[in-house]
């Protein structure tokens, strides 16, 4: 999409340097490019070689398990060699982290909402290989969630003394879940777009301690959109236009991008009745740095005290 591409089709210029400086303008200091395959994963190492504000990670994604449909790759379970597939990960993380780039093992965990991509015993397979990379690197986890919050957790559970910290992202389970989760000293909530459609969705989010949590947009996917329940806290906005109407000034109508970050911190701010949104940023950038930054505490807090906020 950030190639002007939509379902195949081009509609406007490849315009990820205008995305990029529409992020920096709004505040956002970092983004971290998500790797989902070996070969989307090769790709984040390179665009974050780019620029020194982007980061990436090195996973498979679980819906990429298994050779499917449509024009995703073959991963482990379609692999000649799972084993060679793995070293080729290993490696790959190995390389990004000697070039300061690489900062997560991810995205990686189990999809139950989309079996039709890779079964669940799949799934659960190399998701629990995925530990090993992390404790082979010594990274944090970038994790995925859906409808399998009881696997997931239990899976979690045996491996948690292999990684150092993890955020599940885009979080859209229930209390329970969230409970679950929270109990993982070393896990933290990533809240997205996807997070806030419903007021069910607010009640959940609004039991996350701020300083367990993390924003994000998973951009150009689960922006927020009139029809979601956390619309009425927003205060940050831009124009749009759509996508055959393309003006680089303009956002692109239902394309998420990394500068809408703010608005989740805003309806997050909002559904917790949190006033002082500046100071909440603060700490939800902290919790952010500790896990995918931590050589970085020092200087983060130094900036924000000297007044850049960074979202």
């Amino acid at each position: 999409m950030f190639r002007g591409i939509y379902y195949g089709k081009q509609h406007h210029v490849a315009d990820v340097a205008t995305v990029l400086s529409r992020a920096w303008s709004a505040g956002v200091d970092r983004i971290i490019v998500t790797g989902g395959s070996l070969e989307g994963s090769k790709e984040a190492l390179t665009i974050a070689e780019t620029d020194g504000r982007l980061f990436c990670t090195v996973g498979v994604h679980p819906t990429r398990c298994k050779f499917f449909i449509f024009m995703y790759i073959q991963e482990f379970e379609e692999s000649a060699d799972p084993e060679q597939h793995f070293q080729a990960l290993l490696s790959l993380a190995q390389e990004g982290i000697q070039k300061g780039k690489v900062v997560a093992i991810g995205e990686c965990g189990l999809d139950y909402d989309r079996l039709h991509f890779c079964p669940a015993e799949i799934q659960k397979k190399y998701f629990e290989k995925q530990f090993e990379l992390a404790h082979a690197t010594k990274l944090p986890m970038f994790l995925h969630m859906r409808a399998a919050a009881e696997d997931f957790c239990e899976i979690v559970e045996r491996n948690r003394d292999k990684f150092s910290a993890g955020v599940t992202h885009s979080f859209t389970g229930n209390t329970e879940d969230c409970d679950k989760l929270l109990s993982f000293n070393n896990m933290y909530i990533g809240v997205n777009g996807c997070s806030l459609k419903t007021t069910e969705n607010l009640d959940v989010v609004k039991g996350i301690p701020v300083e367990r949590m993390m924003v994000e947009t998973d951009s150009p996917y689960c922006e927020i959109k009139n029809t979601h329940a956390g619309i009425k806290f927003i205060k940050s906005l831009w124009p749009s236009k759509k996508k055959e109407k393309y003006d680089q000034n303009c956002i692109v109508k239902g394309r998420n991008e990394p500068c809408l970050v703010r608005q989740v911190l805003e309806v997050v701010a909002g559904c917790k009745g949190i006033t002082d949104v500046d100071q909440m940023s603060k700490t939800i950038y902290h919790n952010t740095c500790r896990v995918f930054f931590p050589h970085d505490l020092d200087t983060a807090a130094d900036a924000l005290l000297a007044g850049r906020h960074d979202w």
